[in-house]
């Protein structure tokens, strides 16, 4: 029998490739994303077996929209939802005449970067929980950031990896794994939004141990082991993809 496998940002990249896989391994994918078209438009390419549902997760509202439109189990979450929300962001004016407004402007910043990367995942999964049934899998997309540092950016995807831990040992007595899958750089995603250089390019390449940048498709099948049998008894854990960037070369 086939599962029903929820991925969130589904509509391009990493959501993406692992709809794809999944849909390839006879599971039926739901995607969803904030950008309609782009999401209906992969659903088609991807073929009948997924189906495109709009939501932004960071909004409680349409997480419950999304939990009462979805029927039945919801056997693998892939918590995909997210992405570095200051990079492309626009400059902020000047405001060091108020502190006031400059703290404002700190706080908007890390909280774009929590809703997006934390409390997406946490609001997902809370909406969820009751329908995924018996060794059902979760799994949240993490980032080599976590561990190397990156801002808001980074603390959010840290924070994903301690709520994992407590999500972990909750789930745990039905059979349910949870855990991240932590890339590195990646290529063929919309994550650097234009803004890598040939130079950021070749120190991310240089600082692996394999002297390649990772590809969606690795992504896609590491998520996929987690989600089978043979992948029952790894839970709690961080799995890093990142070609041996850490620690840090």
């Amino acid at each position: 029998m086939s599962r029903l496998v929820l991925i969130t940002g589904g509509g391009t990249g990493l959501g993406r490739a692992m709809a794809e896989r999944f849909a390839t391994g006879g599971d039926r994918v739901v995607i969803t994303g904030r950008r309609v078209e782009i999401l209906r438009r992969t659903a088609t390419e991807l073929g009948g077996g997924v189906t495109a549902i709009p939501c932004n997760h960071a909004d409680p509202g349409e997480v419950a929209h999304l939990a009462a439109t979805l029927d039945g189990t919801i056997d693998v979450i892939v918590n995909n939802a997210g992405g570095n929300t200051d990079i492309g962001a626009s400059p902020a004016e000047d405001i060091t005449s108020s502190l006031t407004d400059g703290l404002a402007a700190v706080a908007e910043s890390w909280r774009r970067n929590l809703d997006a990367n934390l409390i997406s995942a946490v609001l997902t999964t809370s909406a969820l929980l009751e329908r995924v049934p018996d060794d059902g899998r979760l799994i949240h997309i993490g980032s080599i950031a976590a561990d190397k540092g990156a801002g808001s950016y980074g603390a959010a995807k840290a924070a994903l990896a301690s709520w994992n831990i407590d999500l972990a040992r909750a789930v745990g007595r039905r059979g349910i794994t949870s855990n991240i899958l932590s890339p590195g750089y990646t290529l063929d995603t919309e994550f650097f939004k234009d803004t890598m250089t040939a130079a950021g390019h070749a120190a991310r390449v240089g600082a692996t141990a394999v002297g390649r940048a990772g590809t969606p498709l690795d992504i896609a099948e590491t998520a996929w082991f987690l989600a089978s049998p043979q992948a029952r008894t790894i839970t709690a854990q961080t799995l890093k993809v990142d070609g041996g960037a850490y620690p840090s070369r």
